[in-house]
């Protein structure tokens, strides 16, 4: 994938990674548009991505660090905890 084609590109953020019995704030799972498979996930993992809160304006930004399944979603890890407004908010690739 070309690097012009992947910066510019938006995803979703689906929920935050889970185990039995805790959530991490700082680790969650984003489908990225176009993005449907393995093989295509594992292409941008390295990339930055940033997260605006739409009140105050902030950039939160975060690394992708590897996939999750088999459907394109990757797994993302920030410095700062997610606040849980941002489940299901857009997300955009930036490096």
């Amino acid at each position: 994938m070309e690097k012009e084609l992947v910066v510019g590109k938006e995803g979703v953020i689906q929920n935050y990674s889970l185990g039995n019995r805790n959530q991490q704030g700082n680790c969650v799972l984003v489908k990225i548009d176009g993005i449907d498979s393995n093989k295509k996930a594992s292409r941008i993992i390295g990339r930055i991505i940033e997260w605006v809160n739409p009140k105050s304006g902030k950039a939160i930004r975060g690394k992708i660090v590897r996939t999750h399944g088999n459907k394109g979603i990757v797994r993302t890890r920030f410095k700062k905890g997610l606040p849980g407004q941002a489940l299901g908010t857009k997300i955009k690739i930036v490096k």
